[in-house]
């Protein structure tokens, strides 16, 4: 397993040493199909060498003299292998034909994406339906901490309980609605250094974002200017003002519109493509747990 490990991965492509040693890069003008090395009897172009090159991987490509020494190790091994017919052997064939499916059905797959083509007034369709998705909020915030066990605190400011810290929330956002000096309460109240650093500045969540989902519910509910409820999270409340609502516009999340309606696309191809399969079962008892074909060897018991 390790000879088979080295010689499909690591062994393939060379020490480090090898490609240290690597000269620079010159432009070819070899014509692609003429011959540039000829391999166990066999002549290999240009392009043909470049296409192995590109299915080996871009390490490959630094070293092409010592992948080719490689490919003839390689080629050579694999012809003595079938002479001997260890590909007909059942676990290797076995494989080798799974190998085969797996890399075919890999293929299809990225065909048939390929093949799903969006067109632009059906990104902009999907742009007018969903313009709540695309949505956008500026925020500012005020956060007060709470402690699970506040009488055990060392520090020298108290820390609010749970019941303390949302009271405190409360009043805060009644204050501000109330038109109370935001950024003041901020400079005054909030714990979050970072943002009270910038007069409560939060940036800018999106509806696609991956914030919680209270946070989500309570920022996308507000209007320009309006301050939320006290948001509770883990240690603390929020308070979230609105310092504008907004739309992304359409060139801004039309790459991210597309490969939704692709992706939609290739789903309903795989569905359909599995609807189709013809499978029947014949034998109910050969899928039941615990059960073994004759003559599979059963594990001795050990003696007590």
């Amino acid at each position: 397993m390790k000879i088979r490990n080295c010689l499909l991965t690591g062994g393939l492509f060379f020490s480090v040493s090898a490609l240290a040693q690597v000269p620079t890069v010159q432009l070819s003008t070899i014509s692609p199909d003429v011959p540039v090395v000829t391999v166990e009897g066999r002549k290999i172009s240009s392009a043909e060498l470049e296409a192995m090159l590109a299915a080996v991987g871009p390490a490959a490509a630094k070293d092409k003299k010592a992948f080719v020494q490689q490919y003839a190790f390689l080629l050579r091994l694999a012809s003595m292998a079938q002479a001997a017919k260890l590909d007909q052997s059942g676990a290797l064939k076995q494989t080798l034909e799974m190998n085969r499916l797996q890399m075919l059905a890999s293929a299809q797959l990225n065909q048939a994406m390929s093949e799903i083509v969006v067109q632009l007034d059906q990104q902009k369709a999907f742009y007018e339906a969903n313009r709540d998705r695309f949505r956008q909020v500026a925020l500012k915030v005020i956060y007060i901490s709470f402690s699970a066990t506040p009488a055990a605190a060392t520090d020298r400011k108290k820390p609010l309980s749970e019941p303390e810290a949302k009271a405190k929330a409360e009043k805060l956002a009644a204050a501000i609605r109330g038109g109370a000096d935001f950024v003041k309460l901020v400079k005054e109240n909030s714990e979050d250094a970072a943002s009270a650093s910038k007069n409560g500045d939060f940036g800018t969540i999106r509806n696609t974002d991956n914030v919680p989902e209270a946070i989500k519910t309570a920022v996308f509910a507000l209007k320009k200017g309006q301050v939320s409820d006290p948001v509770r999270q883990a240690n603390g409340f929020y308070l979230f003002r609105a310092e504008d609502v907004l739309t992304q516009p359409f060139d801004e999340v039309r790459d991210t519109i597309y490969k939704e309606i692709q992706q939609a696309g290739f789903k309903e191809w795989m569905e359909k493509t599995q609807k189709s399969l013809q499978v029947k079962i014949e034998n109910e008892k050969y899928f039941e747990e615990g059960w073994v074909p004759l003559g599979t060897p059963m594990p001795l018991i050990p003696k007590k």
